[in-house]
């Protein structure tokens, strides 16, 4: 395949998954990642850890005669394509309510068939679920995201910001998953070495973007008011990701492993019928101040 050197995208991923998984061992400083070789695939998993109480860091490599029907309805041109996908895609539940979520992949698709030219094309980017909102992390985590996208110009930036707040919405309960960040998708505008390059940036500017406000976070007290709203709230993380999420589903319509792609659910979650937080609430300044969709970096410091 001339100009696509998927090699070099496999050997990144595995050293993005080692460097990640490092990083936030050290920064939990008790718990390790458990490794999990599945043969298309390893999957790292983190439980019971000073800061995170369950977490996973998934690098897989899987290969089909045939796309996925997730992944085929918006372009049907892909259709009767062998293919290869391979990622790595990483989520994390801290212990301390205080503590976001955080979530990110990076990815790279080619699909082929005999006598045509390869389509391929690369996606990823990261986006933070918090159960009480601190504007510092949220105009942190969005200028690190900025600062990941600059070198490939001042759009990429609004426009791939724009795509997460409107991917990581809920239809279903009229708010979005978290504050944002950045997706992108159907990447290959350029060739494949820019594309590469910008895939590379974002994957390695999620530590910088998460570590420090776990750092900020993970000494500040709580009781059980706030385990139990962040439990509460893991339900709308688990709803998005069983509900709308593409990954998930085109990694269980691909023959992907269940454990590995389920991987990113919460170990302990509640619902509730018809809760509402008290008016004026921190509980209540998530869904009214952080949740509706703003420009972070414009926010006076």
């Amino acid at each position: 395949m001339k100009n696509i050197d998927i090699a070099a995208v496999k050997r990144f991923l595995l050293a993005l998954q080692d460097r990640i998984c490092d990083q936030l061992s050290a920064v939990d400083g008790k718990a390790e990642f458990v490794e999990d070789d599945w043969g298309r695939g390893r999957s790292r998993v983190i439980t019971d850890g000073a800061v995170f109480e369950k977490g996973g860091v998934n690098f897989s490599h899987v290969q089909g005669d045939a796309m996925p029907g997730s992944a085929s309805a918006h372009r049907p041109e892909l259709a009767g394509r062998s293919y290869q996908a391979m990622g790595v895609s990483l989520v994390m539940h801290p212990q301390n309510p205080y503590v976001p979520t955080s979530h990110a992949n990076v990815r790279f698709f080619v699909a082929e068939k005999p006598g045509e030219e390869p389509v391929w094309w690369f996606g990823g980017g990261y986006d933070l679920t918090p159960y009480y909102g601190f504007e510092e992390d949220c105009r942190h985590w969005h200028q690190i995201t900025k600062d990941a996208c600059e070198p490939f110009g001042s759009d990429i930036y609004p426009k791939y910001k724009k795509w997460c707040d409107d991917y990581f919405y809920m239809g279903h309960r009229d708010e979005a998953r978290g504050v944002g960040g950045l997706f992108f998708d159907d990447l290959n505008e350029g060739g494949f070495d820019s594309c590469f390059e910008f895939m590379q940036a974002v994957g390695n500017s999620y530590t910088d973007a998460y570590i420090p406000i776990v750092e900020r976070r993970k000494t500040m007290s709580w009781d059980d008011r706030q385990r139990q709203f962040q439990l509460y709230r893991r339900g709308r993380y688990v709803e998005f990701n069983l509900v709308h999420d593409r990954g998930t589903l085109f990694g269980l319509q691909s023959g992907g492993r269940t454990e590995s792609i389920l991987m990113s659910l919460p170990p302990l979650v509640r619902w509730e019928y018809n809760w509402q937080p008290e008016a004026g609430s921190p509980e209540a300044a998530l869904t009214e101040e952080f949740l509706p969709v703003r420009d972070w970096l414009s926010i006076e410091k």
